[in-house]
């Protein structure tokens, strides 16, 4: 079996495995830095460091609390839930992450896969804090080889455009998206925290890849 082939299979341990990773890297991060900076504006638009980690602590709470009435994680939702944690201060905002990159793994495991995509979410958001702060690695990293297996696989569930990718930091290709059909997969080539971008809808100032067969927004898969 191949390392593609192998990404195929569910495994329920991993989307907690990225969190938890994510978790031991990232709060110590936001630990050290003044509130000044959680006022930074990030990637997502209209959002800023806080707004996107009140985001990311109601996204895994709703998941701890089993909380997810209709229209959950829309554009909406998400912006009640930030406004909902306006008034707290940085440490609280940043405590209840922490909570919820600890205990939602196993609760993810149990639900058979419809909330996977919610790890890589939250690991793709870290990423954007990480480029709001000027810090080094944002959406690569340690964690890229827990966040790809998991990316391949959805993106696969999902019949997303087929893709052959052909990194620069890993040592075999990775097959993303649905089977080819009547399309031909694109191929990418360049590094692995660039195709997170293109997955992710996130800018590419500065990046150079090569990509034939699809257009940018059609690998986007965060809508």
């Amino acid at each position: 079996m191949t390392l593609t082939d192998a990404y195929d299979v569910r495994d329920p341990e991993l989307p907690g495995t990225l969190l938890a990773a994510e978790r031991d890297a990232l709060i110590p991060l936001l630990r050290s830095r003044p509130d000044a900076d959680f006022a930074l504006r990030t990637a997502c638009p209209g959002w800023t460091v806080r707004d996107v980690l009140a985001h990311c602590g109601s996204a895994l709470l709703r998941v701890v609390e089993n909380r997810f009435e209709r229209g959950v994680y829309s554009p909406e939702s998400n912006d009640r839930d930030i406004a909902e944690r306006a008034d707290w201060p940085v440490s609280r905002i940043v405590d209840e992450l922490e909570h919820g990159m600890t205990e939602a793994g196993p609760l993810i495991a149990k639900a058979g896969g419809v909330l996977d995509m919610i790890a890589v979410g939250e690991w793709v958001h870290a990423g954007d804090v990480r480029e709001a702060f000027g810090e080094p690695g944002a959406y690569g990293g340690d964690r890229l080889a827990y966040a790809l297996p998991l990316l391949a696989r959805i993106s696969r569930e999902k019949d997303h455009v087929p893709l052959h990718a052909d990194l620069d930091d890993r040592d075999e290709p990775l097959r993303f998206g649905g089977a080819p059909g009547d399309r031909p997969p694109a191929r990418y080539l360049g590094d692995a925290a660039t195709l997170i971008r293109l997955y992710s809808g996130r800018p590419l100032v500065g990046t150079r890849y090569e990509l034939a067969g699809a257009g940018e927004k059609e690998l986007n898969l965060f809508g």
